[in-house]
């Protein structure tokens, strides 16, 4: 067998979205997400003018030679571009392996490990009243956590939290907006905003937070600690991850769960993390780590030191990512917890998928393959439309961490 052809489709069902087609000699093919929120094209140049001629003629069956050719020959090795564009390629010959053997992906990486994989909902509002509401809408669907977010009175805007009651997308213009943050609002507010939660819903819901990386270490873990009273699933990104050694400093004082990396890219972002037992749950994801080959390797490590999965899966992760995701989690031994963000109508319309949701947890379908399909027709009709991610400034002007 070998790969005879490929294609980068770029689409916008509201959003933008990079979907790889890798088509073999005997007419078997697979896709895979190369979305980089942002900076889609850098990822679409990457694979056109350079990863999908190194691809035709060889074996798609050699997913870990592949792997290895893309990386280690690439010489300037990973960051976000290069990694993705792995991941687009990694998903899409597993795609093949699996419709190859006639299984569902999850059984080529050893079966499922569970019978349901519990994902997490996003819940925002406003005000505390309206967030309380969206907390109630997503139980009443059956979901068993939820990650809630809040508008912070003196802030303009908040991260999460959408405007005109529209659909949250972060890439909301052609160029970035600009938001303003205050670390002094935020810290006096949010407790308050997860009492209101317990208050209302009990202690049997699961609650998660992000902080998007605008704390440094000593106000997370204050936060952390003024969390505690409401045993929090997790507090995620407390701060910028670069240095990993900030999350000692947040361990030391607080026993809220700590989560990160939707950021990170290769397992070396998340090692010492991982190995000194600094967080408890990774969110890397298959999309912007190399795919599920090199996801395996920092699910492994974590698993030797108590660290669980918790990947990211916002709507900057399309179909064909949730769907490989979904086959990735039901088989990792130390899963956690999944992301769920819904993508939109017209979406779904473009992809076809085999997953399913009920009660709180998904299943991710027993069709060969990762079981997501694209509609090329309709993506043809659906051009890519330039969208950036804000930038945020404190009051004072200064530039901060979005």
């Amino acid at each position: 067998m070998k790969i005879v052809d490929a294609k980068v489709i770029v689409s916008c069902p509201g959003r933008n979205f990079v979907t790889l087609k890798l088509i073999t000699d005997e007419g078997v093919y697979g896709i895979g997400d190369g979305t980089l929120n942002g900076r889609e094209k850098s990822v679409v140049s990457y694979l056109e003018d350079y990863v999908v001629p190194c691809l035709i003629d060889k074996d798609p069956q050699r997913i870990e030679d592949i792997w290895q050719y893309l990386y280690r020959g690439a010489y300037w090795r990973g960051g976000p571009v290069t990694m993705t564009a792995i991941a687009a390629v990694d998903m899409a010959l597993w795609d093949i392996k699996a419709k190859v053997a006639g299984l569902p992906l999850y059984q080529l990486l050893g079966g499922r490990s569970r019978d349901g994989i519990m994902v997490y909902a996003h819940a925002t509002g406003e005000d505390i009243a309206a967030t309380l509401d969206e907390v109630a809408r997503y139980v009443d669907l059956g979901y068993k956590a939820v990650r809630v977010q809040c508008g912070i009175p003196g802030i303009a805007s908040t991260y999460g939290v959408p405007k005109d009651g529209k659909p949250y997308e972060p890439a909301d213009s052609a160029l970035p907006s600009e938001s303003v943050w205050s670390t002094e609002k935020y810290l006096s507010f949010v407790p308050k905003l997860f009492q209101a939660v317990r208050d209302r819903f009990g202690d049997k819901l699961h609650v998660l937070h992000d902080i998007h990386h605008r704390l440094t270490p000593i106000e997370a873990a204050r936060l952390g600690k003024d969390c505690e009273p409401y045993h929090l699933f997790w507090l995620e990104d407390a701060v910028p991850a670069e240095n990993q050694n900030s999350f000692r400093l947040i361990r030391q004082h607080t026993t809220t769960p700590l989560a990160v990396g939707e950021v990170f890219n290769r397992i070396y972002d998340c090692q010492q993390l991982i190995q000194e037992q600094l967080i408890d749950y990774i969110r890397c994801s298959v999309t912007h780590t190399g795919g599920i080959t090199h996801m395996r390797r920092i699910a492994d490590l974590a698993a030797l030191n108590h660290v669980r999965t918790g990947s990211h899966g916002a709507t900057d992760i399309s179909p064909v990512g949730m769907g490989t995701a979904l086959h990735f989690d039901y088989w990792v031994p130390n899963f956690g917890i999944q992301e769920h963000m819904a993508h939109n109508e017209q979406t779904m319309e473009l992809f076809s998928v085999d997953y399913s949701f009920k009660s709180g947890f998904f299943t991710p379908g027993d069709k060969p393959g990762h079981g997501v399909d694209i509609d090329e027709t309709l993506a043809a009709k659906l051009p890519y439309q330039r969208a950036c991610l804000p930038v945020n400034r404190l009051e004072d002007g200064t530039l901060w961490n979005w």
